[in-house]
Formats: C-alpha cells, sequence, structure tokens
C-alpha cells in the first residue's frame, strides 16, 4: 500500500471507465472529476440503449453503473460487463437492497457518494488488471 493521496496520484492514469447515468449533472460531474485523475471516460451513456451497445463494443477497464437508467433497470448492461470479464460498481440511491441477488457480491457506492470511495474502488481494477482488454 502506498502513501500517496489515490487522487493526485495517477493511479488511475489512461483507465478507460464507462459511465451509465442518466442524471447529465451527475454523468458531467463523473465525466470532470474521472478526466481530471487521467481517465478516459466512455460516454457518459444517459441511456440503456447507449450503454448496451457500449458495454458490448467499446474497449473499456471498468463500469460505473446507475441503476435505475431513465426508467429501466441497467442489469442486461452489467450482464454484458459480467461476460467480458470486466469490473464495475453499482452506484444508486437505494443502496444494496435495489441489487439483484446474483449482484450482492459487488462494489456498491451509495448516492449521494464518496468520490474518494470511488477512486478507491477504481484503483483496485488496476491493479488486478492484467494488460490491455479487449472489446
Amino acid at each position: 500500500m502506498t502513501n500517496q493521496d489515490p487522487l493526485t496520484a495517477d493511479v488511475l492514469k489512461g483507465l478507460r471507465v464507462l459511465i451509465v447515468e442518466d442524471e447529465p449533472m451527475i454523468a458531467a460531474f463523473l465525466e470532470d472529476a474521472l478526466t481530471d485523475l487521467g481517465c478516459e471516460v466512455i460516454g457518459p451513456a444517459l441511456n440503456m440503449k447507449d450503454a448496451l451497445r457500449l458495454a458490448r463494443e467499446a474497449r473499456i477497464d471498468g463500469a460505473g453503473l446507475d441503476i435505475n437508467v431513465a426508467g429501466e433497470k441497467v442489469y442486461p448492461v452489467a450482464d454484458v460487463l459480467a461476460e467480458r470479464g470486466l469490473p464495475f460498481v453499482f452506484m444508486t440511491g437505494y443502496g444494496k437492497a435495489g441489487l439483484r441477488e446474483s449482484d450482492l457480491d459487488r462494489p456498491v457506492l451509495q448516492k449521494p457518494f464518496n468520490f474518494e470511495r470511488l477512486v478507491e474502488i477504481m484503483t483496485q481494477w488496476r491493479s488486478s488488471r492484467n494488460g490491455t482488454l479487449q472489446a
């Protein structure tokens, strides 16, 4: 473990992160904050059609998923990411109570969430990643 502050240590530099979030202000905040940390933000996907396309086709290292996306559950996107072996975190106002039984072992950030905790989760993606992931 390093003593560097993860928000200033470039630990996320180059990480390709899919953001699925239907609230434009939250999506913009996440995009700006992650870009400032050196991430390449894919999306943000504001609807399920775009989210599914990006989950299937984009070269990404992980994803942040709002559970309720414009009235639809994000679970089909989570299933695609799981099939691809990609890590993801649920970002929701429902906490673990909003998850399917099959997703209870996934990380969850309850809104409003602590951005530093999101960075910690994404840092784990970097440390567990083995080379560049393929589309």
